[in-house]
């Protein structure tokens, strides 16, 4: 039996090895464009989790072990890869639940629960991917569990079926095969499966050779939730405790209720087992006794009282340096838009697309679920559209729908051309259904053009791509290669623009001097004359030296 010490310091030591070993994995993306990648989305996603496991003390059961990894791996997820890890530990949380130590047959059934969850939370599953790795895992974990109880030797044999099936994956996949490549993210769940069976075997926790990322704010998601204070102090007492929660407890939502007639600032978070409570109030021992209703007060940390107008000035000076601090938003009008975009120039066109938070984002920083989380929250709406503008990160997106109260709608955007045009498409006088509606059709009409460089030496249909070199994509496809940002810009125009294309609007990054882009402008534009009007817009973005949208 596992017990839960085992467990947590198994996840830590995974969380160190797929960080030391990140860069590995994402080279082992079959396009060679700059991107936040793989290992790197898998490896800050598990991160989030090691603070809070390192809280833990060693009499800490399996269950709290692998629900306070799950509820971290959840809000910490980025990009897709991040996502279906976080859902496969969800799995390791519910078929855990209940439990002192795990048996044989407990992560059996937890892993089965990961695979089912992560199948369904992707739209159309494809086989040669971190899920067909997962899928063989769990099969294997059943057929194992029935023939042993030794924990090392279930654990050593579903290590062996993923990398099996890991290396299979090659052949399933045309554009593995061309590259000769395995899928990355099997590869990093292999290398997290492993770091925790060398522990479950006695090993000691991995150290650390590469520093970790530091871009994950250094306190957890509710302490950032409310740090942000407003200048004038309305209620005296600043409470805050947390619950676990009893048997039949009732919706939250009643609590924050509550506590929003006795006060302000309020914010309650909570997950399966926990909720925890902050509030500003006159009364702090109603809020106390509010909170027995739903569950019982937890001894670390205690309940906390104090006094705001005495300690004010420490107050302000802590909001001012929680600069991701975040206080639920009022709800002030009927809809609301999210969108992710990184660049000065683009924050600033979806903001005056009236966007009302943009989380900076995209290629090479894919934000996470808490991130795009926060940014609902903090949009005064009682419906958010939330446009993620890039295909890596629709479904942390679609993650942080089910941890809000508000109605929140993800539209499928994969570009940034395609969330301009949704934005663009959204009328104030139509409801819901026809906006998501209208929204949608708006952006599937955009073809979007994709001009970066080379990350890294690759292969792309039998051709060497050597790293540096300019990179056209077409609608998310690698089209061509150029030596010339200008040529392969002009080259990708071309293919896009055939047919009934009407506009061409080339974004042009933080690399490309204003005067170039208007020169490409007027060259463009001669070439096609009166058939296309071509505009350019400085959207400052990184990576990419242009982004082109055709309608």
């Amino acid at each position: 039996m596992i017990n839960g010490s085992i467990l947590r310091d198994a996840v830590i030591s995974a969380a160190i090895t797929i960080n030391n070993r990140k860069r590995e994995v994402d080279e082992l993306n079959v396009y060679p464009v700059p991107d936040g990648d793989t290992g790197t989305n898998m490896s800050m996603t598990i991160g989030n989790s090691v603070a809070e496991l390192k809280r833990l003390d060693d009499s800490a059961p399996v269950s709290e072990v692998a629900a306070t990894a799950a509820s971290a791996f959840l809000r910490g997820a980025r990009g897709n890869s991040g996502v279906i890890l976080s859902l496969i530990f969800r799995g390791f949380s519910k078929g855990l639940a209940g439990c002192t130590e795990a048996s044989c047959d407990n992560f059996a059934d937890a892993l089965e629960l990961g695979v089912e969850a992560a199948y369904k939370a992707v739209m159309k599953p494809v086989e040669g991917t971190i899920l067909t790795v997962v899928k063989a895992a769990a099969a294997k974990a059943r057929e194992t569990a029935a023939q042993t109880s030794d924990e090392v030797t279930f654990w050593k044999d579903i290590c062996e079926e993923a990398e099996n099936m890991l290396a299979q994956t090659t052949e399933m996949l045309p554009q593995l095969k061309k590259a000769g490549v395995v899928d990355a993210g099997g590869k990093g769940l292999c290398i997290i499966f492993r770091a925790m069976t060398d522990v479950f075997d006695g090993g000691a926790i991995a150290e650390a050779t590469v520093p970790a990322q530091g871009s994950e704010p250094t306190v957890d998601s509710f302490r950032t939730a409310v740090s942000e204070y407003d200048d004038e102090i309305n209620y005296t007492y600043c409470t805050e405790f947390m619950l676990e929660k009893k048997e039949g407890c009732p919706d939250v939502f009643m609590l924050r209720a509550y506590l929003e007639t006795i006060g302000d600032c309020v914010v309650v978070v909570d997950d399966e087992k926990i909720i925890k409570v902050h509030v500003h109030t006159d009364n702090p021992g109603n809020a106390l006794q509010k909170g027995l209703e739903f569950g019982w007060f937890i001894n670390d940390p205690r309940p906390k009282i104090e006094n705001m107008k005495i300690q004010h000035e420490n107050k302000v000076k802590e909001a001012k340096a929680a600069e991701e601090g975040l206080a639920p938003a009022e709800p002030e009008k009927q809809f609301g838009f999210v969108a992710v975009a990184a660049g000065h120039g683009l924050e600033a066109m979806f903001k005056d697309l009236g966007a009302d938070v943009v989380v900076k984002g995209g290629q090479t920083m894919n934000p996470s679920t808490d991130d795009i989380l926060r940014a609902i929250l903090k949009t005064p709406a009682s419906t958010v559209f939330v446009l993620p503008n890039n295909k890596n990160i629709i479904m942390a997106a679609e993650q942080a729908v089910k941890l809000t109260d508000r109605k929140v709608c993800v539209l499928q955007t994969r570009t940034i051309p395609q969330g301009i045009a949704a934005m663009l498409a959204f009328d104030d006088s139509l409801g819901l259904s026809d906006n998501r509606i209208n929204m949608t059709k708006a952006f599937e009409k955009v073809q979007t053009g994709l001009v970066t460089f080379a990350a890294r030496d690759s292969e792309f249909e039998g051709h060497a791509i050597k790293e540096g070199e300019i990179l056209a994509l077409e609608n998310g496809k690698l089209s061509f290669t150029e030596k010339d940002i200008n040529k392969a810009t002009y080259k990708l125009v071309k293919k896009l623009a055939k047919g009934d294309a009407n506009y061409v609007t080339l974004i042009h990054g933080a690399d490309v001097p204003e005067e170039n882009a208007e020169q490409l402008q007027q060259f463009i534009q001669n070439k096609f004359g009166d058939k296309l009007e071509v505009m350019v817009v400085n959207g400052g973005q990184p990576v990419y030296y242009y982004i082109i949208s055709v309608e």
